[in-house]
This record gives C-alpha cells, sequence and structure tokens, in this order.
C-alpha cells in the first residue's frame, strides 16, 4: 500500500496477534467495572463503549499478557492493533496504542496505512493524540519522505487527520522542520474546528521550549491569521 493510501489496511496473518488478543479478551472482561464504563464513555463523548478499567490496571492486566512474549514484526502490529480497533471497547484501542508505541522502531514506512486507518476510525484526541506524536511522528522521523504526506494530511478535509500533521514533531525537540510547522500552522489557521486550532497553538508551544524566539516571531508575524485559541496556546510559556 501506499503510504497515504485511503483504503482499510487487510489484517495479516499473526499468530502472535492472536495470542494478545486472546490474553486481553479474557483478562479485561473479568476486571469490567459498568458504572465506571459509563463515566468513562460519557468523558469521551460516547464515542466507543468501555469497560470502565482504569489505566493503571490495564497497564498491568496488559503487562501480564504481554510478558515473555516474541518481540513483534511490522505484521504483528498490524494484526494486532487492527483486530484490537475491530473491538468495541475503547480499552483494546488503547492497548494497541501502547503496544505500537513500544514496538514502532520495529515498523516500516509501509505500516502508516495501517496508522492512518486508526486515526480515522472511531476518532477521537484520546488515541489520535498518542498516535500522533508517538508513532506517526517517529514513521516519518526515520523516513523524511513521508513527511510529503504530512504536507498531504494537513489540507485534508478529516480534522484529525490536519491535527495529526500538525502533532507529529511534538517530541522532536531540536529536530523539528519549523519550517514545515509554521507551514502547516499557517495552513489551518483559518479551521473552524477547536481540535485543528488548538493542535495549532499546542504545537507551537511545544516548539518554543526550544525554540522561543522563532515561536515568538511567527505568532508576532501572523497573529492576524490565526485563532485566539492558537495564539493563547503557542504562547503560555513565553
Amino acid at each position: 500500500m501506499r503510504p497515504n493510501d485511503r483504503r482499510p489496511p487487510d489484517i495479516p496473518r499473526s499468530a502472535l496477534a492472536g495470542t494478545l488478543l486472546g490474553g486481553l479478551t479474557q483478562v479485561y472482561p473479568a476486571a469490567a467495572d459498568p458504572d465506571r464504563a459509563r463515566a468513562m464513555a460519557a468523558y469521551m463523548k460516547d464515542v466507543s463503549p468501555f469497560l470502565g478499567i482504569p489505566t493503571p490496571l490495564r497497564r498491568e492486566l496488559t503487562r501480564a499478557v504481554t510478558k515473555d512474549t516474541a518481540a513483534p514484526g511490522e505484521a504483528d502490529c498490524a494484526a494486532f492493533a487492527l483486530r484490537c480497533w475491530r473491538l468495541p471497547e475503547r480499552e483494546y484501542r488503547y492497548a494497541a496504542v501502547d503496544y505500537l508505541r513500544r514496538h514502532v522502531k520495529r515498523c516500516g514506512s509501509g505500516f502508516l496505512p495501517v496508522v492512518r486507518h486508526l486515526i480515522v476510525t472511531d476518532p477521537w484526541w484520546d488515541t489520535v493524540d498518542l498516535l500522533a506524536a508517538h508513532v506517526v511522528g517517529p514513521l516519518v522521523a526515520a523516513d523524511p519522505a513521508l513527511g510529503a504526506v504530512m504536507d498531504e494530511w494537513i489540507g485534508d478535509d478529516d480534522l484529525w487527520l490536519a491535527r495529526t500533521a500538525l502533532l507529529h514533531q511534538l517530541a522532536y525537540k531540536g529536530a523539528t522542520d519549523a519550517d514545515r510547522l509554521f507551514a502547516h500552522c499557517r495552513r489551518r489557521a483559518d479551521h473552524p474546528d477547536f481540535f485543528v486550532r488548538k493542535a495549532i497553538g499546542w504545537s507551537l508551544r511545544e516548539y518554543a521550549r526550544t525554540a522561543p524566539d522563532a515561536v515568538r516571531a511567527f505568532v508576532d508575524a501572523h497573529r492576524a491569521e490565526l485563532a485566539p485559541l492558537s495564539v493563547r496556546e503557542a504562547l503560555k510559556h513565553l
């Protein structure tokens, strides 16, 4: 598949993914809390149902399942994540995101279409932001040619792809491509959605930790274009 392929990716064969899912689907339901599940779903605007497992316990259960399993290849990562995304409860998706963050260095450029599918399927900030900064970001850093895909995503009608393009350099610090960051912020400065405007400010604020003068100069030069929310976020610590 091409790096920006819009087709839903096929799920590769993976015995490892089957083992991991088999374990999670045993231990997660046993730890479910219906009252907490309703509260968690409401907090996330009912984007998905929840089992009601708090994050520390969920990660403890996941470690017990993944401990002593083989190191995955790219196909294993894809199969595990895509199969987690087919399950209704959000906790399985959180497990997939954590797993991808841990093993993203085992994945190459061809993994980006899988991540794209995860981003646009039942999207909300809880999964998208982590995938952007900790999965897409490392993939682009490892293959700078994928920066061209970020240049496509920033203009996409899907606001979550645009948000991902804005946030993918969040952890880059001194390696940030400032020209790309500033160009992306200007391109979507007039976006009507809160999540894109917030991402513009957040990406600038994070880069300001490394290059405060550059961010201040950018905001000063383009204040009339940027939303007030974006400006407030960008200058929060300056």
